[in-house]
């Protein structure tokens, strides 16, 4: 049986913290597809149901799987799984952002927040905080 211990140091807290966080994005996803669309400035095409399905299946599926098994696990490799999903998420967006134009304020906030989820889980695997 699997049994979820509390964060015990700084370190657990941040990378639970980028865990939880995940995992509301994911409900959010599941849950309420058009409004995450609308939050990520997406547009479906009219009489295109699968778009809708895109936010349900792909973007919640990884959310809500990778950030309800690091909780559950509580596993170094489960945690850099976690960073290492949020940094090439930040990556993209960074790519976009110069060979795109893509230079917005919500994609400048956007790789804020980004970076900040990859850097606790990643830094706490790796040991850098305890």
């Amino acid at each position: 049986m699997i049994s979820i211990i509390p964060p015990q140091s700084t370190g657990e807290w941040l990378a639970w913290a980028s865990a939880i966080v995940t995992l509301i994005f994911g409900l959010l996803c599941l849950l309420m597809p058009r409004l995450s669309l609308r939050i990520l400035r997406l547009r479906t095409a009219e009489g295109v149901p699968q778009a809708v399905s895109e936010s349900r299946a792909t973007m919640a599926g990884f959310y809500l799987g990778v950030s309800l098994v690091a909780i559950a696990f509580n596993q170094p490799f489960i945690w850099m799984a976690l960073g290492a999903g949020w940094a090439f998420t930040a990556l993209g967006r960074l790519v976009s952002m110069v060979f795109d134009r893509g230079f917005t304020l919500f994609n400048a906030v956007s790789i804020v927040i980004e970076a900040a989820l990859a850097a606790a889980p990643l830094l706490f695997a790796l040991g850098f905080i305890r």
